[in-house]
């Protein structure tokens, strides 16, 4: 990787913990709004051939046996008979991409939707490369810009943890192979367990295997609590925004569009005052990674809660629709993304 500095060398000099307080009435509001959360479950838009558990299984077996150019070429024949065959999914590309490209025509937009598919493809290719490898070859594979490694260290040095926020976008599992490997840090996800399960399954193991910590929502009702102390012990917790949960949303501007996020970033940013930092991780040529810190975010605590809120969760909209507009081919919603904003 491009930069040379450890985590090693930030974790050593961290300031004393600051503890919490979980047990006052800040604590039971935050278990108040975990379980209205939890009463209200998402819509199933992601269930389609794409995250199929035998696929997955069968994408987890093939990487780890075959050269990656070997595998990289049964993923794009796939993708290409997805492309043709599974038309919902196409269709639900075209029309999230016209958002972002309202002057294409529809077979512009159908390449486009191709690219996406085997954008996806290579990523979950390369992901399972980097977790199968030693870690110093893994570590290779993430490039970091020092302002950005300098940035992270000086954000931890504070003491208050931090939320790494990002989208359904680039290489998000890789995450946790960066975080073991070049920062050396534990990480915490916060995840909505996969709706079949034997994907679920080999997704926890490998996090598992990464030493990865997974709270999964809906699970129990000290979700909240749970980040909280993590985030007490100055702790990195790292949480995908741009799809709602249920009542757990708050409504932001993205592409012009209204769009619910996640509210739950946010909102532990204003209650333990931990800065959410972007965090995007990009698909290089050749199985390699870019590793790229957005502009942190504070939840400002001078304005009304809500406010802050939606502030934070804008600021961080305008960071995702940038990398967004950059790499349209690495932005991953197989379903109709724009409808799903519609209903309650």
């Amino acid at each position: 990787m491009s930069n040379r500095g450890s985590a090693e060398d930030s974790s050593t000099h961290s300031p004393p913990i600051r503890p919490v307080d979980t047990a006052g009435p800040q604590a039971n509001r935050v278990s108040a709004i975990a379980a209205d959360r939890s009463a209200s479950l998402p819509r199933r838009w992601t269930l389609h051939g794409l995250n199929s558990g035998a696929i997955f299984a069968a994408t987890c077996r093939g990487v780890a046996i075959l050269p990656r150019f070997v595998s990289y070429a049964i993923g794009d024949v796939g993708t290409w008979i997805a492309w043709r065959v599974m038309r919902e999914t196409s269709e639900a590309l075209v029309d999230n991409l016209r958002v972002v490209f309202p002057g294409e025509t529809a077979g512009q937009l159908r390449q486009r939707a191709l690219a996406t598919l085997r954008s996806y493809a290579r990523n979950v290719i390369d992901f399972l490369c980097a977790v199968n490898m030693p870690g110093p070859r893994a570590k290779e594979l993430f490039v970091l810009r020092p302002a950005d490694y300098g940035r992270f260290c000086e954000i931890r040095a504070r003491g208050r943890g931090i939320i790494f926020v990002s989208g359904h976008y680039g290489n998000w599992e890789a995450g946790s192979v960066c975080m073991r490997h070049v920062f050396d840090l534990p990480l915490t996800i916060l995840a909505l367990p996969d709706d079949r399960e034997e994907a679920n399954s080999i997704r926890r193991e490998i996090r598992d295997r990464l030493g990865t910590d997974t709270i999964e929502v809906r699970k129990s009702f000290d979700t909240a609590l749970q980040i909280r102390r993590r985030l007490a012990d100055n702790g990195i917790v790292a949480m995908l925004m741009d799809r709602h949960i249920g009542r757990d949303r708050i409504a932001v501007s993205l592409f012009g569009r209204r769009a619910w996020f996640m509210r739950t970033p946010a909102l532990m940013g204003y209650l333990t005052g931990a800065p959410l930092v972007p965090c995007f991780i990009e698909r290089r040529n050749h199985g390699g990674f870019d590793v790229l810190l957005g502009d942190p975010i504070d939840v400002d605590h001078e304005a009304p809660r809500d406010e802050a809120i939606q502030q934070a969760a804008q600021a961080f909209a305008r960071q995702l629709e940038d990398r967004i507009r950059r790499h349209p081919d690495q932005w991953f919603h197989f379903y109709p993304y724009w409808k799903a904003q519609a209903g309650d």
